[in-house]
């Protein structure tokens, strides 16, 4: 009997501990509030590859600058890269990104083309591409959308400061063109908008076309020939600017570094070029100044400060959205003839 009686306590403290674990594995589930989708799982930061073509002037730096601050106030993961002037660094570092399964990835490419093979790899991955500054050449198919500036208007833009400012001149006025990088979409835009005006009339010339690389060192390095030449055929170091004994009415550049760089040799030759016309792309605070002293007549905008423009379109993208195909940044024109007093510091 007794041992009977130890069998059923036994079971009942069983029974009786088993009700509890129940009882308090109801009240715990109960007393739980459900789990929002950002509750269970923290947030996925989404993550940006992007390759940066250098870092070749102060524009090119607050380029960069400007996409970093960007997708740290979006709370985006950024990976860069400096391809260092080289597609074949941009090849590998676009690779890189495809591998690190990044969410988007964005370039400025060097040069227009080369590019089918990459963005082949990278769409078969699916991860959307962004091209940024310059254009390609490429199917379109390959890549979500281009964002950065409308060179061929900059270069129109240009044009049309000079065609206002020699339109009481019935005399030829020749042009020297310096460049940038050969074979960058940027150069044939610009040097595509600033033909499609000057060509209306038959007195504008251009005599020479240098290609600068859109490089400080390059734009002195011209200079520095043109007034070495000077010397040889002129036998003097006079403010009048020539190329093959052509006198130079305008120097158009392609950016302010080479700009930058032309006026440099000038100073260390101590000379004026008091004639000539200036007309410089970009607008950094040093060109600004330059303009403001009279070193330069015009300076057409290229605005570098892209970054919170593509942070919008990183973020429509990994939401499945569409992006416009081409978004072009706003950009303005400063003259020799604006009120200085209104200009704000560029930042760059």
């Amino acid at each position: 009997m007794k041992e009977k009686a130890k069998k059923i306590r036994f079971l009942s403290i069983l029974i009786l501990l088993a009700a509890v674990i129940v009882l308090l594995v109801f009240v715990i589930t109960k007393s739980k509030k459900p789990l929002t989708l950002a509750e269970e799982e923290p947030t996925k930061k989404l993550i940006l590859g992007f390759s940066q073509i250098g870092s070749e002037s102060a524009w090119r730096t607050r380029n960069t600058q400007s996409i970093f601050d960007a997708a740290a106030e979006n709370d985006i993961q950024i990976i860069i890269h400096d391809a260092q002037q080289k597609q074949e660094n941009q090849l590998k570092a676009i690779r890189s990104f495809i591998v690190y399964q990044v969410d988007v990835i964005a370039f400025v490419p060097i040069v227009e083309d080369g590019w089918e093979n990459v963005l082949t790899e990278a769409k078969e991955a699916g991860i959307p591409v962004i091209v940024v500054d310059r254009q390609i050449n490429a199917d379109p198919s390959l890549y979500a959308g281009f964002l950065g500036e409308n060179g061929v208007e900059e270069g129109r833009r240009a044009a049309r400061f000079l065609q206002n400012k020699c339109r009481d001149k019935t005399d030829t006025v020749t042009i020297f063109e310096i460049s940038g990088t050969e074979n960058s979409s940027i150069v044939k835009d610009r040097a595509r908008g600033f033909r499609e005006i000057i060509d209306t009339d038959p007195k504008f010339q251009i005599i020479h076309t240098e290609n600068g690389d859109f490089l400080r060192s390059r734009g002195k390095e011209i200079c520095d020939v043109l007034l070495a030449n000077n010397v040889r055929e002129n036998g003097n170091t006079t403010n009048t600017l020539y190329y093959n004994g052509q006198k130079i009415d305008v120097v158009f550049s392609h950016n302010d570094s080479m700009t930058l760089g032309f006026l440099d040799s000038l100073e260390s030759h101590k000379v004026t070029a008091k004639g000539t016309i200036f007309i410089s792309i970009d607008a950094e605070q040093e060109s600004i100044d330059a303009l403001k002293s009279g070193k330069l007549n015009c300076v057409v905008e290229c605005n570098p400060n892209l970054g919170p423009t593509l942070m919008e379109l990183v973020k429509q993208i990994a939401e499945g959205k569409p992006i416009p195909f081409m978004t072009f940044n706003e950009e303005t024109v400063f003259t020799e003839n604006d009120d200085f007093s209104l200009y704000e510091p560029r930042g760059y």
